[in-house]
C-alpha cells in the first residue's frame, strides 16, 4: 500500500481576508499567529466586552482597530469576515451578530452549546445567505486528507473499530471556563468534540449511543466515555470515544479494519504523521507535517477564504449537516450522564 499525497492547497495561495476577532483569548492568539505566518490574511480589528482588553490585544498583534463591544466589531466596514473565539456560552450570540451584519463567520468548536443552538445559527445563515463554518481545524489538515483518501479507497477493508480520546488536566478553579457552567464548561464541548468529530469523519453518525460519565465539583462533565455503533455504511463497526478534564491522556486515534489500521499519535487532532499498519505487519508512514502545532489553524482559515471567494456559504469538507450531527451526538452523550448546562433541555 502506498500512502496518498495530501491534496490540501498551500494556505499562502488562498485569497486574503481582513478578519475581525470576537473574543481575545488564547485560541485567538493561536489563530493570529497561524494566519499571520502562513496566509496572506490579516487581523484588522478586535472586539471584546472590555475596551481595555480589546485595545491591548489589538496593539499586541498589530490590528488597526479595537472595540469594546461585539456589535461594533461586526459593524466595521473594513472587516471581511468574523472569527468567534469566545467561550461556548457566547458562540450563539456572536455568530448571530455576524450573520445579521451580513459577515461571513467562522465559529470555534464546539459550534454552540447544543444542537438546538446550532440549528438557530444555521437557519439564520441559510435565510441570510451568509457563509458560516465551524472552526474544527482538524478537518482541514493535510494529515486528515490522507485519512479521508484512505477511507474513500477502502484501504483498511471493512472497518471493525475506532478509538479516539482527548484528556487534559486542569486545576480545580471554579472560575476557569472549563469548570464554569455559565460559560458552558465541561470536558465534552471543549475536548470531547475532537474524538466525536473524528468518529463522525470516519464512520458517519451513529444510530446507537451508550455513555458513562462523572461530574466535576461544579457539576459540569468531568469525564465521558461513549460506545457508538449502528452505522449505516459500517454496520459492524464500534467507536470508542473518551474525554476528561482531570487527566492528561495519550490523545491518540486509531481506525482498525480487517485489512489494515490507521494510527495517529497524540495530539491526533493536530498536524501529524499518519501510520498505516497492514494485517501482515508492514508499516508505512506519511511525511512529517510541514506546518506543525497550532500553526495548522492556517488551513481552516485558508479554506474559509476560498469558500467565500467562490461564493459558497458552507464547506464541502465540513458541511452544516455534519456540524449539526456532531452536536447531536454530543448532546446525547451529555444527556445520558446528566451533564446539562444552565437552562438546557436535551
Amino acid at each position: 500500500m502506498s500512502l496518498p499525497t495530501p491534496r490540501t492547497p498551500d494556505p499562502m495561495s488562498a485569497p486574503p481576508l481582513r478578519w475581525g476577532l470576537i473574543g481575545p483569548g488564547w485560541i485567538a492568539e493561536a489563530f493570529v499567529e497561524a494566519i499571520h505566518n502562513h496566509t496572506r490574511s490579516r487581523i484588522v480589528a478586535v472586539g471584546s466586552r472590555s475596551a481595555e482588553r480589546a485595545g491591548a490585544f489589538a496593539q499586541r498583534i498589530g490590528a488597526a482597530r479595537s472595540y469594546g463591544s461585539y456589535a461594533q466589531l461586526v459593524a466595521d466596514r473594513e472587516v471581511d469576515a468574523v472569527y468567534v473565539a469566545t467561550p461556548h456560552s457566547e458562540h450563539l450570540s456572536g455568530a448571530m451578530l455576524a450573520i445579521h451584519a451580513g459577515k461571513p463567520v467562522l465559529v470555534e468548536k464546539a459550534f454552540t452549546r447544543n444542537a438546538g443552538e446550532a440549528r438557530q445559527v444555521l437557519d439564520a445563515a441559510r435565510a441570510a445567505g451568509v457563509a458560516v463554518m465551524e472552526a474544527m481545524w482538524t478537518r482541514f489538515l493535510p494529515s486528515t486528507d490522507i485519512v479521508r483518501q484512505l477511507l474513500a479507497a477502502g484501504a483498511l477493508g471493512e472497518i471493525e473499530a475506532l478509538f479516539a480520546d482527548h484528556g487534559q488536566w486542569f486545576a480545580e478553579d471554579p472560575h476557569f471556563r472549563l469548570f464554569d457552567p455559565s460559560q458552558a464548561g465541561g470536558a465534552m464541548l471543549d475536548l470531547g468534540v475532537y474524538p466525536v468529530s473524528f468518529s463522525h469523519l470516519a464512520l458517519g453518525a451513529p444510530a446507537k449511543i451508550q455513555a458513562a460519565g462523572t461530574s466535576a465539583f461544579t457539576g459540569v462533565d468531568r469525564q465521558i466515555s461513549g460506545l457508538l455503533s449502528g452505522y449505516a455504511a459500517h454496520p459492524g463497526a464500534h467507536s470508542l470515544v473518551n474525554t476528561t478534564l482531570a487527566a492528561r491522556t495519550p490523545t491518540v486515534a486509531l481506525i482498525s479494519g480487517v485489512e489494515a489500521r490507521i494510527e495517529i499519535p497524540g495530539a491526533f487532532y493536530a498536524p501529524q504523521q499518519i501510520r498505516v499498519i497492514s494485517r501482515d505487519g508492514s508499516v508505512e508512514e506519511s511525511a512529517p507535517p510541514v506546518i506543525a502545532g497550532h500553526l495548522g489553524l492556517c488551513h481552516e482559515a485558508a479554506h474559509f477564504s476560498r469558500m467565500i471567494a467562490d461564493g459558497r456559504t458552507e464547506s464541502e469538507l465540513l458541511p452544516w449537516s455534519e456540524t449539526l450531527a456532531v452536536m447531536e451526538t454530543m448532546d446525547e452523550l451529555r444527556r445520558q450522564v446528566g451533564a446539562l448546562l444552565p437552562g438546557e433541555t436535551l
